[in-house]
């Protein structure tokens, strides 16, 4: 059994161990690409598609997440020589390390080309390349979105041009990615985000030139249907002048190059100015002629002999119709002060009229008030006139009254009882 010194410090656990070798080999392979052969592709019930990629001499383990997998246009076969792109990471429990797999395409000078006419023919065959879907772009936009690295010259370029061209436009970065393994889902979300924002009048995608698998993120299906769906009028600005890609195919303009785009989006400020001067000249020329042709009408029209008989018959209108004013108000104030004289003599009347009303009423009044004191039943008692009842009844003549019953006296201040008394005569006293 070998051993070691005592005095040795440097005795590692297999997990610190572990641990070192974890963070040397993922920081030393954050992105590599690896070529080789699939073999035995399996999905597991998540999802996630686990193979082996291997040559001649060696196999590394691999596998493509299943959010990944979804992305991706084709999925790796056994037997395929492909390239993939990822990173390395180990897996401490087992002690082992293998590729996250972001990337794949099919080995070959010519596969990249081929995944790009076949997803194209794909596309166009659904109509996303469509020309009578393309939208006109605004003549004049207040607002451009523009999807680019925010540190690549395409951007400071686009920038530049804008100011010179037309600096009245707003303009909102969104910085994405636009190579390697990020670029394509940056640059869909930057779609997105605009699409739900929509609050630009344009949308620019924008890259400079390099090679094919540079430009691969705007050959993605993912950003061609991002793209599609936008609902605000897209120009793919990709590359140079002799590169194209899907998104040049399904956007509603394509520009040969970032700078361009900026051509394509906004009118020259110089030539708008132009514009305007040969504008005002015109309408000032037009101005100017319509005055002057109005001023000869109306010389004309003064000199015509028509328009001075005309005139003569509108003074003559006025004159006659000044007289009839005065006529009518005339006859107005002497209607008005005869309709004055009549109200104030229907007034006298009828006020002497009420006057008679009112002592006639009273007199009639004074009459009823007179009767009704002398029909008052109680004026004989306040003359000293007496009154006899029985059980409550007035007796009126001698035949009605009963002898030996008692009867009351009533005089004007009293009345007073008289018990039951035989008498042989009735009384007289009324």
């Amino acid at each position: 059994m070998l051993t070691t010194p005592d005095d040795n410090p440097s005795i590692l656990s297999v997990t610190e161990l572990t641990e070192e070798i974890k963070l040397l080999i993922e920081d030393q392979f954050s992105w590599i690409q690896v070529r080789g052969e699939v073999s035995q592709p399996k999905t597991s019930r998540n999802g996630h598609l686990y193979f082996t990629l291997k040559d001649g001499g060696a196999q590394l383990s691999c596998v493509i997440w299943n959010a990944r997998r979804k992305q991706l246009n084709e999925t790796p076969l056994h037997g395929q020589e492909v390239v993939t792109g990822g990173a390395l990471q180990v897996y401490a429990p087992h002690g082992r390390y293998q590729m996250i797999v972001e990337f794949v395409r099919e080995a070959g000078p010519g596969a990249l080309q081929l995944s790009f006419e076949r997803l194209k023919n794909k596309l166009e065959k659904e109509g996303l390349f469509d020309p009578d879907q393309k939208r006109d772009l605004p003549k004049f936009p207040a607002v451009i979105g523009i999807i680019t690295s925010s540190t690549g010259a395409a951007f400071q370029d686009m920038r530049i041009t804008l100011e010179v061209r037309y600096p009245l436009v707003e303009v909102r970065l969104y910085h994405a990615s636009v190579q390697g393994l990020l670029a394509a889902p940056e640059i869909t979300e930057g779609i997105r985000f605009f699409s739900r924002q929509s609050k630009v009048d344009l949308l620019i995608i924008a890259r400079g030139g390099g090679s094919l698998e540079d430009l691969w993120a705007f050959n993605e299906e993912s950003v061609a249907r991002a793209i599609a769906e936008c609902p605000i009028p897209v120009i793919s600005a990709v590359g140079h002048e002799t590169d194209f890609s899907i998104s040049d195919f399904v956007a509603d303009a394509r520009a040969a190059t970032p700078t361009q785009a900026i051509v394509m989006a906004v009118p020259d400020i110089n030539d708008l100015r132009l514009k305007l001067d040969d504008l005002q000249m015109v309408m000032e020329k037009q101005i100017r002629d319509a005055l002057q042709q109005h001023k000869n009408n109306v010389s004309r029209f003064r000199d015509n002999f028509a328009l001075h008989k005309v005139k003569n018959r509108i003074q003559h209108s006025e004159e006659l119709l000044s007289r009839q004013c005065m006529q009518l108000n005339r006859i107005l104030e002497i209607r008005t002060t005869r309709y004055r004289e009549r109200l104030r003599h229907v007034a006298e009347l009828i006020a002497h009229k009420t006057d008679l009303l009112l002592l006639e009423k009273k007199s009639a009044w004074s009459e009823h008030d007179h009767r009704l004191i002398s029909a008052d039943p109680n004026t004989a008692l306040k003359k000293g006139y007496t009154r006899i009842y029985q059980k409550n009844q007035w007796i009126r003549a001698a035949s009605d009254f009963v002898t030996g019953q008692s009867f009351e006296i009533e005089w004007s201040d009293k009345k007073i009882d008289f018990p039951n008394q035989k008498s042989t005569k009735p009384s007289t006293h009324e």
